[in-house]
């Protein structure tokens, strides 16, 4: 059996406490696997100013994935280590699909004081947010900044390559999935330019997948039934703005931000794993953080180093134990007892 190699940046705040959870989870199921570690973040910026060093992407690239606690830190300004860090891993690797799985069986839940989800608030959907281009490409900038009459421009960038890709990837996995529905979320009637071009390539990589149904939601409308219908769902599609907001309103309606794990995925080279709860210095070094958005994580990087059988028990050993309370070591533990 192959030894994965896996690159490991624990990163800042709670980034640590949750990853060695998720390592602990990892070895519970017997998969063979080493670790590099990798100090990176705004902690490490503070101390020497680095990054992420060139020689560093090099080493990551002869790597079989990388898996990511969480950076940012209040004393580094923000942007910094945002563009710097998890901005360039995504250009440089070219970990062009972000791929956020929800999956929740319970009780209404009860969204930021509003209403509850309708229904048996069964939830099973997956959102493919394009990770490369719109409008954290970078096109943009400044004119006559800080004066009285200052201009700031935000562009989107889509290109047909990149839009199909990412459309392509979500349809083979609506093909794959029992359901095989996919919607694409956009906001076609105000973006008449990049709307058009998300509409016309959605409908002719569809023509290719007869098998799968289709729909198709303003971004607006979508937030709606994310909290009031999220069982239309199945699989997702969105560019990348619109999937970084989507993605965190299906962490609150499917179990909170503590459950939402994603990956960042380049189909053909090294991919990366992350909990998208953030950093939460408040919280850090006090053994309170949740860990199980972090084994998700690392469910999601067992199936895609074809580790499935492994992965699917992590996903078990998760539902089993998503009843509990108690700190970050006891409800890894608990997950690694599962196994």
């Amino acid at each position: 059996m192959p030894v994965h190699r896996i690159g490991v940046i624990g990163g800042d705040g709670i980034g640590p406490e949750v990853i060695a959870e998720g390592l602990k989870v990892l070895r519970a199921t017997g998969v063979d696997f080493e670790t590099v570690d990798y100090d990176l973040g705004g902690m490490r910026y503070l101390r020497d100013g680095t990054i992420l060093p060139d020689d560093v992407l090099d080493e990551w690239r002869g790597l079989d994935a990388l898996y990511l606690g969480a950076v940012g830190t209040p004393e580094v300004p923000p942007g910094i280590i945002e563009r710097g860090l998890l901005l360039r891993m995504r250009f440089e690797l070219d970990l062009y699909i972000n791929q956020r799985p929800f999956v929740y069986a319970g009780p209404p839940v009860t969204v930021g004081g509003g209403g509850a989800v309708d229904g048996s608030a069964e939830i099973d959907f997956i959102v493919i947010r394009e990770n490369t281009e719109g409008t954290y490409a970078g096109e943009g900038g400044f004119l006559r900044k800080n004066t009285a009459h200052e201009i700031a421009t935000q562009g989107s960038v889509n290109t047909r390559h990149g839009v199909e890709r990412c459309i392509r990837y979500a349809f083979e996995l609506a093909a794959a999935r029992p359901a095989k529905h996919l919607t694409m979320v956009h906001k076609t009637n105000v973006l008449t330019f990049s709307g058009d071009l998300w509409d016309r390539t959605f409908a002719e990589v569809g023509a290719e997948f007869p098998g799968v149904d289709t729909a198709y939601n303003h971004v607006d409308a979508a937030c709606i039934y994310f909290v009031q219908d999220p069982g239309r769902y199945d699989v997702v599609v969105t560019d990348n703005l619109f999937g970084d907001i989507l993605t965190d309103l299906g962490g609150a309606v499917s179990g909170g931000i503590g459950f939402a794990s994603s990956a960042n995925i380049n189909p053909n080279g090294v991919s990366m794993f992350e909990p998208v709860h953030g950093s939460a210095p408040d919280i850090a070094g006090r053994n309170l953080a949740n860990p199980t958005a972090a084994v998700l994580s690392g469910a999601l990087l067992l199936d895609h180093l074809g580790e499935t059988d492994a992965a699917d028990r992590v996903l078990k050993a998760c539902a089993a134990t998503a009843h509990l309370t108690g700190s970050t070591t006891e409800l890894g533990d608990a997950i690694a007892d599962q196994l």
